[in-house]
C-alpha cells in the first residue's frame, strides 16, 4: 500500500479546512492550449528554434491574460544559457587488451567544454553501485582514492531485485542513488577521471538501444561557470556483455562481483587493467528561456507554492516521415496548458496567503536542463518554497477512480494529496513500476534533490470504463505508439474528463499549501530529508 504522510497533524487539519468545493479550472484553456502548442506552427517546440520563440510568446501572453505578474523582476523570462557538445570520431575504448566498439559496446560523452577528449590509460576500479549515502550507512568509495582512475559502476540500487519495497534502498523502488545522473555526479565528487555504468535492461528499465541513441548524438546542458572542469573527463556506459568480457579478461567473476556489490560492507575492487580512448568535440552555445509568472500572496508573499511543467519537446524527429514533427501534444503541451489553466483558476479564486509561482521550463527533453538551471539559480529562495507540483504528460484515457503517485511515501505532501482526492472520492495508487525510478526523471527532481518537497502525480489507471486492465492497455498504447513520435498529436475526439479532474486535484493541493502556515518536509530517512533540514536551519527559513 502507498504510505501517506500523517506525521503532522496540524498540516492535515489545516489542509482539510482550506479545500474549496468547486475549483474554477477551465476545460477550454486546457483543450485549446494543448491544440495550439502542439500545432504545426509551433514545430515541435525545440529550444533554440522558431518553435521556442512562438511558445515563449504564447506563454507570456497567456500568463499575463491569466492575471499573473512577471516572475523575474519586470521580465517573464529567465534566460538559460545552454551548451551543446557533440562527440565524433570515437576511438575504440581499450580496457586492458580488450577493444570495445563505440555504439554497439560502449558510449561516452564529455561534459567538459573542450575540443578533444583524451583519456590516457587510467586504472579501472569496480565501485559496485557507486553510492555514498552516509544516512544509510553505505559507502562504495570507502578506502579508495579515485583521483585519476575510472569508476566501473552498476546501474540502479543494491536491492533493486527485491520483490517488495523493503530494503536499505527501498527494495524494488529506485532511489536517487540508483539513477545514472547521481552516479556520474558522485564519481566526479570522488575525483574520478571517468565513469562507466554497466547497462542491464531490467535494472535500467530500458534497452541498450535507448542508451546507444541517447548518448551518441548532441548532448545539451546548462552552461557551467567553470566550463565543466569540475566534471569527469568522460561519462559513459558499457553494454552488459561487453562489461562481463572485460571483467573476465581481468580475471574476475562478474557474478561474484555483482553479488558482493549488493551486500553491506562492499569495498571497491581495483581490476588491474587500464582504460583509454579519445574523440573530438564540437561545441555550440545558445540561449533558451524558462517562463515565470507569479500570483503574489496576501499574507506571506515571500513564501511560495511552485507549479512546474516543461514547455519544450523534440522539434523535428522523423525527417523521412510524411509528418516529421514531434508535436508533443500529451508530452507536454497538456502540462503547459494545465499550468495556464491553474494560473487562471487561482487568480479567479483569489490569491492565497502564500504566493503561487508558475514555472514553464525549457529543455526537459535534453535532460531536465531548464529546471536544473532554475534550481541552481532560483529567482525565489528554495528555502522559502513550501513545496510544489510537477505536471508532465496528462493522459487522455478518460476519468479514473485513482491517480498514479510517482514517488509516494516520500514527503508530507502526500497528506495534502489524500485530502484533495477525498474531495473527489478518488484514491492514490502506487507507481506500478517503481524500479524505473520515474521520480528522478522529470523536472520536479531538480528541486527535490535540493530539498524542496515536490509531488509528481500521473493519470490514474483504474479507469471508470474498464478498470486497471483498460488503464494499463492505454498506457502501453501511448508508450509504444505515440511517445516521442509524430503520433503524439492533438486529437479533437479526446475525452478530457480525466485530465480535468486531475488538474482540479492539483488546484486543491495548491490551495491547501498556499493557505497553510505549515512547512511540509520529507519523511524521516528519505534521501532528501537532510538537505531540506540543512536548508531550513537558518532563522526565518521553512
Amino acid at each position: 500500500m502507498l504510505r501517506l504522510a500523517v506525521a503532522s497533524a496540524p498540516l492535515a487539519l489545516a489542509a482539510c479546512a482550506s479545500v474549496p468545493a468547486a475549483p474554477p479550472v477551465s476545460l477550454e484553456t486546457l483543450r485549446e492550449g494543448t491544440r495550439v502548442l502542439s500545432s504545426g506552427e509551433f514545430a515541435g517546440r525545440a529550444p533554440g528554434t522558431i518553435g521556442e520563440e512562438r511558445t515563449v510568446a504564447w506563454l507570456v501572453q497567456a500568463f499575463s491574460d491569466a492575471g499573473l505578474q512577471p516572475g523575474n523582476g519586470p521580465s517573464w523570462m529567465q534566460q538559460v544559457p545552454l551548451v551543446e557538445i557533440t562527440g565524433s570520431g570515437h576511438a575504440p575504448l581499450m580496457i586492458g587488451d580488450t577493444a570495445l566498439t563505440f555504439g554497439s559496446q560502449w558510449v561516452g560523452v564529455s561534459y567538459r567544454e573542450i575540443d578533444r577528449v583524451e583519456l590516457a590509460p587510467s586504472e579501472l576500479v569496480f565501485v559496485g553501485y557507486g553510492i555514498n549515502a552516509p544516512e544509510r550507512g553505505w559507502n562504495d568509495y570507502a578506502g579508495v582514492d579515485m583521483r585519476g582512475k575510472v569508476a566501473l559502476i552498476l546501474v540502479n540500487d543494491p536491492d533493486h531485485l527485491a520483490e517488495g519495497l523493503d530494503g536499505p534502498f527501498n527494495g524494488r523502488a529506485m532511489t536517487y542513488y540508483g539513477r545514472w545522473s547521481y552516479k556520474f555526479e558522485e564519481a566526479a565528487r570522488q575525483g574520478a577521471a571517468a565513469a562507466l555504468i554497466v547497462h542491464e535492461d531490467f535494472a535500467a528499465s530500458y534497452g541498450w538501444n535507448v542508451v546507444e541513441e541517447g548518448w551518441s548524438g548532441p548532448q545539451a546542458h546548462a552552461a557551467r561557470p567553470d566550463g565543466g572542469a569540475g566534471q569527469t573527463l568522460l561519462n559513459g556506459w558499457l553494454q552488459q556483455d561487453a562489461a562481463r568480457a572485460v571483467l573476465s579478461a581481468a580475471g574476475q567473476d562478474a557474478e561474484a562481483l555483482f553479488a558482493a556489490a549488493a551486500r553491506p560492507g562492499f569495498r571497491a575492487v581495483p581490476l588491474g587493467v587500464a582504460a583509454n580512448t579519445s574523440f573530438a568535440n564540437s561545441i555550440r552555445r545558445y540561449s533558451s528561456a524558462n517562463v515565470v509568472g507569479i500570483l503574489p500572496g496576501t499574507e506571506r508573499p515571500d513564501e511560495f507554492v511552485l507549479h512546474t511543467a516543461h514547455w519544450d519537446h523534440m522539434g523535428h524527429c522523423a525527417p523521412a516521415a510524411a509528418d516529421p514533427i514531434c508535436h508533443g501534444a500529451v508530452d507536454n503541451a497538456t502540462g503547459t496548458a494545465a499550468l495556464v489553466a491553474l494560473a487562471q483558476a487561482h487568480a479567479t479564486a483569489g490569491p492565497t496567503a502564500r504566493s503561487q509561482l508558475f514555472l514553464a521550463v525549457t529543455a526537459e527533453e535534453a535532460g531536465l536542463i531548464g529546471s536544473e538551471y532554475y534550481a541552481a539559480n532560483p529567482l525565489f529562495p528554495l528555502a522559502a518554497t513550501a513545496g510544489g507540483i510537477n505536471m508532465d504528460a496528462l493522459y487522455m484515457f478518460g476519468p479514473a477512480r485513482d491517480v498514479t503517485v510517482i514517488g509516494g511515501g516520500k514527503s508530507e505532501l502526500d497528506a495534502l494529496l489524500a485530502t484533495a482526492l477525498m474531495v473527489q472520492g478518488r484514491s492514490a495508487t502506487p507507481d506500478p513500476n517503481p524500479q524505473a525510478g520515474r521520480y528522478y526523471r522529470s523536472d520536479h527532481f531538480s528541486l527535490a534533490k535540493r530539498g524542496v518537497p515536490m509531488l509528481y502525480v500521473k493519470s490514474g489507471e483504474n479507469l471508470l470504463e474498464g478498470g486497471f486492465q483498460a488503464g494499463a492497455a492505454a498506457y502501453q498504447d501511448y508508450n509504444r505508439n505515440h511517445y516521442h513520435t509524430p503520433a503524439d498529436a492533438f486529437d479533437p475526439a479526446w475525452n478530457w474528463d480525466g485530465v480535468l479532474r486531475d488538474v482540479e486535484v492539483f488546484f486543491h493541493i495548491a490551495r491547501q499549501l498556499g493557505d497553510s502556515a505549515d512547512w511540509p518536509n520529507w519523511l524521516a530517512g528519505d534521501e532528501f530529508r537532510s538537505i531540506r533540514d540543512a536548508a531550513c536551519a537558518a532563522p526565518g527559513d521553512c
